[in-house]
């Protein structure tokens, strides 16, 4: 099999939606396939049409080992190289196949019918509306707004994703057509629709986060033409072998590399004024002179750090995530309805970190001990190894290969990464969410649509949140209103901080400058 070198955390994503997953009929079922994208020449011309091709490709090379990418008229051949080249770049392992007849399910960018004899998808894009057909082709339009391309090669792959595996998804069938403005999330045609060519200004703008969901919003961001203002990127991690699973922008050059180091580099050649910052949110704020955040994108994986986020007061808020079944964006003005910090109040007792991965190292005995490991960056020796491949049913010399490394590390690559769920062939399961690629990627241009529909003053939408399931078909009605904390516990029950906030933008925009901390 030509499978990817982190198909283990690939598996691991899967056995999260399949229902009675098993990991070698998955394996084998992904190398019976072979994923076709076929394009015609003015997909090709066409910023849009590159824009969906160049993000279904990312797509679906980290899942699939087997994909033709197929030009359906003549053009030239380098772009063909160019899109090739991306997919080998995530997957040097992969077979790219030659011919069209031994594609066995496919996605169609362009005008152009499709050429494959199998099971066809036609997604395309005009501006912010995304569309999909699964009898004829849509096209793609030609400004440079990369939300209605990118949301359609998400769709695609959701789609060969769900008629591949149909069997184990309930509700799971694939869309018929789909013609959806990103920018408010109906299906009616609407005027605004013509602002994708209009320049925007998104002044000083904070990413939260640069993992999966991060990744998306920098594609979206790398490709969209007229638009400028500050990009602050803020992470302190680096990119993980297993992360090339879904982070959009990774490939095998970029594992080691600095997560903010590699948002810089793709925004390199673009107007935005990006500056990457490796550290967290809470290190960032302490070296803040000016607490006055107009703008901030949030990209993080706890309830416990998005809170932090909502602490020093932001003037605009806007939040993507994932979950097991769907994903979306929120959105938060202090004092106004639900702020950040209320979407994610804990209900009653939560589980500790330390608690979580005592469980999922099959110890949960030893709660104390691993929080001190956790809380130290203290190496495991072979005995903590030994006791982990013991209550796991694996041998020791699978494991061996951690001792010496922090207990965060390994975990994350033994547990998160799907080496347990290879070694006891999908038994042992990780309970943290690992979304698929294209559910990430959707969540993270949503989250960039959001920066940028503040910022040219779009009409605000009806409700704090808008969540999609990419696991069945599009649902008539997107919008999920999301109240306020009714317990009292939350920061915007306080007047202190309500008076706080008002206060300083107050001055704000009467002084050009934030005086508050």
């Amino acid at each position: 099999m030509a499978l990817a070198n982190f198909i283990d955390r690939a598996a691991t994503s899967a056995s999260q939606v399949l229902a009675n997953f098993e990991l070698q009929p998955f394996l084998e079922r992904l190398d019976n396939h072979v994923v076709g994208i076929g394009f015609d020449a003015e997909a090709a011309s066409s910023p849009e049409g590159r824009s969906t091709l160049d993000l279904a490709v990312r797509l679906l090379a980290r899942l699939y080992p087997r994909m033709a990418i197929v030009p359906i008229s003549d053009m030239p051949s380098d772009y063909l190289i160019d899109l090739e080249a991306t997919a080998l770049a995530i997957n040097p392992n992969m077979k790219l196949v030659r011919s069209s007849e031994n594609v066995t399910i496919a996605l169609v960018v362009g005008w152009t019918t499709t050429p494959f004899s199998c099971h066809t998808f036609y997604i395309g894009s005009n501006g912010w509306r995304v569309l999909l057909s699964n009898t004829a082709p849509v096209g793609s339009g030609v400004s440079g707004n990369p939300v209605g391309a990118g949301a359609g090669a998400c769709l695609g792959a959701a789609n060969v994703f769900r008629t591949i595996f149909a069997p184990q998804l309930e509700n799971g069938d694939p869309d018929k057509e789909v013609n959806l403005s990103m920018l408010t999330f109906t299906t009616d045609t609407d005027l605004a629709d013509a602002a994708a060519e209009r320049e925007v200004d998104i002044g000083s703008t904070h990413l939260v986060g640069v993992g999966a969901i991060g990744n998306g919003f920098l594609w979206a961001m790398g490709r969209w033409a007229n638009i400028k203002g500050e990009l602050h990127m803020i992470d302190h991690e680096e990119v993980d072998l297993t992360n090339l699973q879904r982070y959009v922008l990774s490939e095998q050059k970029t594992v080691g590399k600095r997560k903010t180091e590699m948002a810089a580099t793709h925004l390199a050649s673009t107007s935005l004024n990006a500056t990457p910052h490796s550290t967290n949110w809470q290190g960032y704020v302490a070296e803040c002179d000016n607490w006055c955040f107009d703008r901030v994108a949030v990209a993080l994986d706890s309830a416990k750090d998005r809170i932090a986020v909502q602490g020093p007061l932001p003037k605009w808020i806007v939040n993507a995530w994932t979950q097991e079944s769907d994903l979306g964006v929120s959105r938060h003005t202090f004092g106004r309805g639900a702020c950040l910090a209320c979407l994610y109040m804990p209900a009653g007792k939560t589980k500790d970190q330390h608690e979580i991965v005592a469980e999922e190292l099959g110890i949960p005995e030893a709660t104390l001990e691993v929080r001190t490991l956790l809380q130290q960056g203290t190496p495991v020796d072979a005995s903590f190894v030994n006791r982990v491949a013991s209550a796991l049913g694996v041998e020791f010399k699978h494991l061996s290969k951690f001792v010496g490394q922090p207990l965060a590390s390994f975990h994350q690559s033994a547990i998160c990464g799907g080496l347990m769920l290879k070694l006891t062939d999908g038994k042992v399961k990780v309970k943290t969410v690992v979304p698929m690629a294209f559910q990430s990627a959707l969540a993270g241009i949503m989250l960039a649509a959001e920066v940028v529909k503040h910022a040219m003053g779009a009409a605000p939408a009806p409700t704090t949140s808008t969540r999609i399931n990419l696991m069945r078909p599009l649902a008539s009605h997107l919008h999920d209103p999301k109240s306020r904390d009714t317990t009292g516990r939350c920061i915007c029950a306080d007047e202190d901080f309500l008076a706080i906030y008002t206060a300083k933008y107050a001055y704000a925009r009467s002084k050009g400058t934030c005086a508050l901390r």
